[in-house]
């Protein structure tokens, strides 16, 4: 017969005396723990030293399990951090691509600013730095506006330039703003010589990239490559700026690379050229072609009716 089919069987005791027992029990084992073990020896020395040798090897094989989660649980918090980790990673080279971007077209501006204000003409003349605001294109004409004016001393035809090379001139004179016409436009017309063969010729727009070139004189045969620049003819122009490379169009015409085409027509120079009385100015006198000539002056015709003078009067 089981103890709960017995008499005691129907006997529960209440749950507060029985966790009361059960701590004061455990208070009792520690102080008895306490007390063997303060002492250097004992009578429960010897199984503390047995129990020792068993838990040491029993405590490493449970205690592996529990690093072994450790580490799991770990990786587990890693992976699922991961995601949020690259969303800020991402954010972060976004960030930096776009400073990226704005260096290098710093860098680059830099750079074509610093061969804009090298620009020199040989004799030096006066230039005046602009900034291109407005483009204005169509079929046939092809304009910007430059923020540059009659207060900085621009006038209607000063050539403009880039850093590569001849841009158009002006047309246009506002107080703070000037209208530039480009090589490109249907009504420009500029005198030009093939650097090669010091031949002659007239750039004309006709609204598309390239510029053909008409009247062309020339003793030597034009060919690809041959640099054209401007001749100074009809005073449109100082003569020697870069304008660009001959090229034979698909119509068989010859046509015109432009130097300014190889970048964007942004930041420009507008040369303050009015006549050749600049140039001429700037050379020593001893350059300059003498006026006087050896004939003689021829004396004054007689008037009618007048005495004849002393000298040419007959002995």
């Amino acid at each position: 017969m089981s103890l709960r089919d017995g008499p005691l069987g129907e006997i529960k005791p209440p749950l507060a005396w029985v966790a009361a027992g059960a701590l004061i029990l455990a208070f009792i084992g520690v102080g008895v723990l306490l007390v063997v073990g303060g002492s250097k020896s004992g009578p429960l020395d010897g199984l503390r030293t047995a129990s020792d040798g068993v838990v040491g090897p029993v405590s490493g094989v449970v205690a592996a399990p529990v690093r072994a989660s450790g580490g799991i649980l770990g990786a587990v918090g890693a992976y699922f951090m991961a995601g949020s980790q690259n969303r800020q990673l991402r954010a972060d080279l976004d960030a930096a691509l776009t400073w990226r971007d704005e260096t290098l077209a710093l860098r680059r501006e830099n750079i074509r600013l610093r061969s804009l204000l090298g620009l020199k003409t040989e004799p030096p003349l006066p230039m005046v730095s602009a900034h291109t605001v407005l483009d204005a294109r169509g079929p046939f004409s092809n304009s910007r506006l430059a923020d540059a004016g009659a207060a900085q001393g621009v006038v209607e035809g000063n050539p403009v330039l880039s850093d590569h090379g001849l841009v158009g001139r002006v047309v246009g004179v506002g107080d703070q703003v000037s209208r530039v016409m480009l090589l490109t436009d249907v009504e420009s017309r500029l005198p030009v010589m093939i650097a090669r063969t010091n031949g002659r010729a007239i750039l004309t727009g006709d609204g598309g990239p390239n510029p053909g070139l008409a009247y062309l004189r020339t003793h030597d045969t034009l060919e690809e490559g041959d640099r054209i620049l401007t001749s100074g003819d009809g005073g449109v122009a100082p003569r020697g700026l870069p304008v660009g490379t001959a090229v034979k169009g698909f119509d068989g015409a010859w046509r015109v690379t432009l130097d300014a085409d190889a970048e964007p027509i942004d930041f420009v120079r507008i040369l303050l050229f009015k006549d050749f009385s600049q140039v001429t100015g700037s050379l020593p006198s001893s350059q300059l072609p003498s006026t006087a000539t050896d004939v003689p002056d021829a004396p004054p015709a007689p008037q009618l009716g007048a005495k004849p003078s002393a000298a040419n009067a007959a002995p």
